[in-house]
Parts: C-alpha cells; structure tokens; sequence
C-alpha cells in the first residue's frame, strides 16, 4: 500500500467505488437474465414487463456513470429488439 495519505485514501475511495459500481452492474445484468428468461419461454407478457425494469434499471446505471450513454443504449436495444422479434 501506499506511503502518502492522500494516495492511501485515493486506495480506500477507489475500493469502496469499485464495490459499487459492481454492485449496480450485477444488478443489470441479473434484470437482462430475466428479459432473456422470460423471452426464451415465449412469454411476451412477462418479457415486456422485465424488460421495462431492465430498462429502468439500465438507464439508472447509465444516469450514476457506471455505464457510459452509448452502452447502455446498446444494451436498451438489444433486449428491445429481441422483445420485438417475439410473435
């Protein structure tokens, strides 16, 4: 660890950080998993409800800058699109 005590609290923040942003980030995915779940059963009413909470959650990630505006639009579309292909 480092000797300086700005570089030892730089260490501290950029953990609790780090704990954070994975915290949100298996968060999203967990809501992806359940948009693809409920699209692999055909089920297009729960597929759509999922994926509006995906999407909450997704852009909420974006909002606190876990994920950059361009990724979370392409995650957006992607369960979209598959949502849409449903019959």
């Amino acid at each position: 660890m480092a000797n300086i005590k700005s570089a030892k609290k730089r260490v501290l923040v950029t953990a609790t950080k780090t704990e954070r942003n994975k915290a949100i980030r298996s968060r999203v995915k967990t809501y992806i998993r359940k948009v693809d779940a409920a699209v692999a059963e055909g089920n297009k009413d729960a597929a759509v409800a999922a994926l509006n909470e995906a999407i909450a959650e997704i852009n909420k990630a974006a909002s606190k800058g876990v994920y950059h505006k361009n990724t979370a639009a392409r995650k957006v579309s992607r369960l979209t699109k598959a949502v849409n292909k449903m019959a």
